[in-house]
Order: structure tokens, then C-alpha cells, then sequence
């Protein structure tokens, strides 16, 4: 398949290509609607923002981006923030061909800048001060990044929009204050209530049997209110090992369910889940 490329002041770059995963968001619709606010423009000399979502990690803030650049009929494209990443990884990195000519590859970020995309810097905040700064001209109102290796100015499209996830645990940066006020708003994304958190393992895992998913949610919920930090992400995953078990041992949903738990978090069911 032919990359696709884009020329800038004479240098061509070639771009990334979007997320196809197929994102649905099921329940908390009041995020949504926060999320997709704030990227509205609302006249000609308006901007939009750059909100992050913040939560514990498993809650969904990836799926809810995803699932609001489909809304709006627009690819997304994802950048996978570490502790690791450079500058040049989130811009433009130069890659050395077979014939030793460099090429030069646009980040999913910048390719969103330039296709008029949606970015998502997930977990930006496992990502240093030193990265974050050469996002912060494209943050505000200049909206561009200056790529120091191809020595161009890339200026965003006017259908940029971006945001950032951050997970609310102790393994990450803090993000400096001239960065915090250019991604706003803060979108808090919260474990789903009992129904909303059912309806989101019934959408994902529709071959699943009733009393799993049933106990699943209920251990869920206990979860939540012992502060435990077990997410959906993980009653997926309970879940969908609980079938595999029942498949190939047939055996109570229940007893499978609780093997399943055993497994995947390595602790035990509380006695009373089922009641």
C-alpha cells in the first residue's frame, strides 16, 4: 500500500494513518457532550480547546476520544505518550532509507495538524516537560509546530481539534502550569454506574452469558466503593475469560467467574459479590 505523503515548504513528509478501531460509547453521555463542547467553534475568530480527561486507568478516556472523533465524521489518530518520548517523536522523525536518503515522518499528531484530523496524546502525562514544550505553540492561539529536524513550520488545519488522556495514578509527570492552561478544559471521566457499566460489557461482549456479566458488574460496583482500582477494562477481560473457561470446562457461570477473577487480578472474589 503506497504511504501517503504531504509537502511542506518543498520537503515531503510522509504521513501516519488513522485509528480504525471501531469505538463505541456506551452510557455517561454528560462527557461526551463536555468533550464535544469543547471543541466547537462558535465564529470565524473563535479557536478550539484542547481538553484532557482525566481518570483511573481502564475508565475509558481513550474509547470516549475515539468514539467523539466518529461523532464528529472525523479519523482520529493516536500517539502513545511514554517516559521515552522525544520532541522529534511527536513532530517530525528523520528515518534513513535503503538508498541512505533520510526521510522524514510525520507523528499522528502532526498528521491530524494537517488532514484535518482529531489527535489524541494518550497518557500525556507519563510524557516529560521538556516534549510537552514543543507541543505548546500548537496549543494556543498560533496552532502550528516548528519540526527542528526537517527545519519546516507545519501549521494546522482549520478542523484540528486535540486532547489529551492522563491517568490519575502516582507513575506519571506533573504537567507544568504554561502546559495545564493550554489543555482545558478538565473532563473528570468516573467509573460508570451499575447500568451503564452492564450495558458497556453486554455492548463489548455480546456472546457472553447473563450471570457473568451480572456477576461481573456487581463485582465491579463493590470495587468502586472500596476504592479499589478495578476498572471496565478489567470486567472485560474477567468476563471474556470466564466464557473461555465455560467453553472448555462447562461449569456454573458463577464458580468460572470467580476462577476468572482469580486470574486475571490475582485476588479472590469478595464472599458476598453474588448477593
Amino acid at each position: 500500500m503506497t504511504a501517503r505523503t504531504v509537502d511542506i515548504d518543498g520537503i515531503t513528509i510522509m504521513l501516519a494513518r488513522p485509528d480504525e478501531t471501531a469505538a463505541r460509547w456506551v452510557g455517561q453521555h454528560e462527557v461526551l457532550k463536555q468533550l464535544l463542547a469543547a471543541w466547537l467553534v462558535l465564529v470565524p475568530d473563535d479557536l478550539p480547546l484542547n481538553p484532557r480527561l482525566i481518570g483511573k486507568p481502564g475508565v475509558g478516556k481513550t474509547s470516549l476520544a475515539l468514539a467523539a472523533a466518529k461523532r464528529l465524521g472525523q479519523p482520529a489518530y493516536l500517539f502513545q505518550a511514554t517516559m521515552d518520548t522525544r520532541p522529534e517523536d511527536l513532530i517530525v522523525t528523520p528515518v534513513v532509507a535503503s538508498d541512505r536518503s533520510i526521510h522524514y515522518v510525520a507523528s499522528p499528531i502532526v498528521t491530524a495538524m494537517v488532514s484535518g484530523g482529531i489527535a489524541i496524546l494518550d497518557e500525556g502525562n507519563r510524557m516529560s516537560e521538556k516534549s510537552w514544550a514543543s507541543l505548546a505553540s500548537l496549543l494556543d492561539h498560533r496552532r502550528y509546530v516548528d519540526s527542528i529536524v526537517a527545519g519546516i513550520r507545519i501549521k494546522a488545519h482549520p478542523a484540528f481539534r486535540f486532547c489529551a488522556t492522563m491517568n490519575d495514578d502516582s507513575s506519571t509527570f506533573d504537567i507544568p502550569d504554561y502546559i495545564q492552561s493550554r489543555v482545558v478544559p478538565q473532563i473528570e471521566v468516573d467509573f460508570p454506574e451499575k447500568e451503564e457499566e452492564l450495558a458497556i460489557l453486554r455492548d463489548q461482549l455480546p456472546f457472553a452469558d447473563d450471570a457473568v456479566l451480572s456477576y461481573v458488574t456487581t463485582f465491579l460496583q463493590r470495587a468502586h466503593e472500596l476504592g479499589d482500582g478495578w476498572s471496565i477494562r478489567d470486567g472485560i477481560n474477567i468476563a471474556r475469560y470466564s466464557q473461555k473457561i465455560m467453553a472448555a470446562d462447562p461449569q456454573d457461570p458463577v464458580r468460572a467467574t470467580q476462577t476468572a477473577i482469580e486470574r486475571i487480578l490475582g485476588e479472590s472474589p469478595k464472599d458476598d459479590v453474588s448477593g
